[in-house]
């Protein structure tokens, strides 16, 4: 684990919530370490294909999903000498998250009911940070 940031405890439990709560598997988060990953590799059967999803995802439900990932600090933007890419990598707080899953054995990332409402709380209300 990265132990050079240190994330307040409630930003780290909403950027998990929020992994636990996206359509995306395990494996998603272990290609973005090691490298980028472009939009069209999680749209439809691509992104079933790739192991990155458990079901076919439209192109806009793909990118909305990542960039709430990437609100919440799991992610950033690729970019390249043009500007921003349509490619995602994870951030130190992503890494933390993924070695903290591998080092104790890669979890079930299935939402608790209670992981649902909170992320929709949190993703479309916007709460302030001692509300969440």
């Amino acid at each position: 684990m990265d132990s050079s940031i240190h994330y307040d405890s409630r930003a780290y439990l909403r950027a998990e919530r929020a992994v636990r709560c996206s359509p995306f598997r395990a494996k998603l988060l272990q290609d973005l370490r090691s490298h980028s990953v472009a939009l069209d590799a999680l749209v439809d059967d691509t992104g079933i294909h790739q192991g990155y999803t458990l079901r076919p995802l439209s192109e806009l439900t793909a990118e909305n999903e990542m960039l709430w990932l990437l609100a919440v600090g799991l992610l950033r933007r690729e970019v390249d000498g043009q500007g921003l890419t349509d490619s995602f990598r994870l951030t130190p707080l992503g890494r933390q998250i993924l070695d903290h899953w591998e080092s104790s054995g890669v979890p079930d990332l299935s939402p608790r009911p209670q992981d649902h409402l909170y992320n929709f709380l949190n993703r479309w209300l916007r709460l302030p940070n001692w509300l969440q």
